[in-house]
This record gives structure tokens, sequence and C-alpha cells, in this order.
């Protein structure tokens, strides 16, 4: 499906992105919100995509959210296993022995460099029905978490990770509006974002002098990206592709949001 909503893209502009989009070759997505217009745009938005590592954008939300709850401590220790060290992405794979962490730490490397050992200690600790409950009660349907992260027999019988980029959307949306539980929650999640390391696709042209609160994803003919873009008017936007090209698809990543912020920024 296809949707847009108001006049500050004109339709040359909307016309070329939804092109360019429906010429990637694979299963992509994407979704554009102006957050002080309301101006949407999406292609396939409300399709489900293999995750990746997006998916641990809604775990440290759920985190977050059982934390101001008190049902969850930010401040709970947790080791970290010779065993539950994946490979990288991440930093705890590299420490030698067997380091520990409080959960926020680990929220913040999980994120900001999207470490895998640290989301597989984070799902493990709370268990997939509790996030699949929390979930649903934030407003997901097709955004799912189905196994940890490296789980190649889970994997081989087809059980996956997906994200709905409109959802994401909107779970971005209360972060930007600090509705996401509440102002100092919705706060400290933002904060989180934009310490992301990896910024090689929303922020690949736009560089370091534009704040992205944002979440990346990547796997073998997969990548992901989905965030806040600070410009004059901020926007959210969320690219999922599998199946696809990924330099392509990447470049299309890079320039979109080069050209979306050009408009957003004036």
């Amino acid at each position: 499906m296809e949707t847009t909503k108001g006049t500050a893209l004109t339709e040359s502009i909307r016309e070329s992105i939804l092109k360019n989009l429906s010429q990637q070759t694979g299963h992509v997505g994407f979704y554009f919100k102006n957050l002080i217009t309301g101006e949407e745009l999406g292609y396939q938005e409300r399709e489900a995509f293999l995750a990746a590592s997006v998916i641990k954008l809604p775990v440290f939300m759920a985190i977050s959210k059982w934390n101001a709850e008190g049902t969850a401590s930010m401040d709970e220790i947790l080791t970290v296993r010779q065993e539950d060290k994946m490979p990288i992405c991440g930093a705890l794979t590299l420490f030698t022995g067997e380091p520990a962490a409080d959960i926020r730490t680990l929220c913040r490397l999980m994120i900001s460099l999207s470490d895998n050992t640290a989301a597989n200690l984070l799902i493990r600790r709370f268990g997939i029905p509790a996030y699949e409950a929390e979930f649903h009660r934030m407003g997901l349907a097709g955004t799912k978490l189905n196994r940890l992260l490296f789980d190649a027999q889970g994997a081989a019988r087809g059980i996956n990770n997906y994200i709905v980029p409109a959802e994401i959307g909107a779970l971005l949306e209360q972060v930007y509006r600090r509705t996401f539980v509440d102002e100092t929650v919705s706060e400290a999640i933002n904060d989180t974002l934009l310490l992301q390391q990896i910024n090689h696709k929303m922020g690949g042209i736009l560089g370091g002098n534009v704040q992205i609160a944002h979440k990346t994803g990547e796997d073998d003919d997969l990548s992901n990206d989905v965030g806040i873009v600070y410009a004059k008017q901020p926007f959210i936007a969320c690219f999922a592709g599998h199946d696809t090209s990924v330099p392509d698809f990447e470049d299309l990543i890079r320039h979109t949001t080069a050209q979306l912020y050009e408009i957003c920024n004036q």
C-alpha cells in the first residue's frame, strides 16, 4: 500500500521517492512523517520486514517502560558468561573473562553499538513471552520478537523477528512528543538513540552535524535504518529492506534522507 498526505513534498518529489523504492530489488518498505506538519509518505509501510537489529529498539523501549513501572530495574547487574558472547556487532564479545554490567549499560551498548551479546542477555533476562505481551500493549501488531539473535536453528525453521515501518514510526513519534510512558522516559530513549555509532545510512550524506536519533539493522541481503531526523521540521524516516541489494538500497537510504532533510530544513 502507498499513502501520501499533505502538501510540503511536491507531487514530483513524492512520485520520485516512490518510484525509486519500487525499483529496488527484493522486499523494501518506507515510512516518513513530518512531525510538525503531520505530512506522511509511505511505501509498503504496513508490511512486515525482517528486523535484524532494529528489533533492539522496541526491546529497549519495553525495558525502559518496565523500569518506570517498577517491574524491572536499570540498575540490575547481569554477568556476561563466555557462552553468552555473540559475534560482533558490539563490544562485550571482545572483553576477556566474564564482565558484569547493569541493564542501563547493556541497553546503551545494544543501541549505540548494536551489541548482540547485550541484546540476547536482555531478551533472556525477561523472556520472549514478556516482550510479546509488552509489544502488544505498546500497540505493535506486526512487529514481533520471536527468537534470540544468531539463533541459527530458529532461523533454519523460519522463525524470525519482524518490524513494520509504520509501527516503528509510531513508537518514534511517541519518543519525539515525549509521550512514551512520560517525558523522562521518552527523553532518555531519545538521548540513547542519539548515541548511535553506525551512521553510514541515514547519516551518510548529512554527516555528524545533523542529529539523528536512530537504530540500524543489517544482515546478508538486508539493511534497515529507522529514526528521528532533527531538521528544522523534525521528521521520522523508517527504511526496511530484505532480499535486496544492500549497496543499492543503502545508497537510496542516504540520498532519500538527505533530500527529505533539505525539504524539512527550509
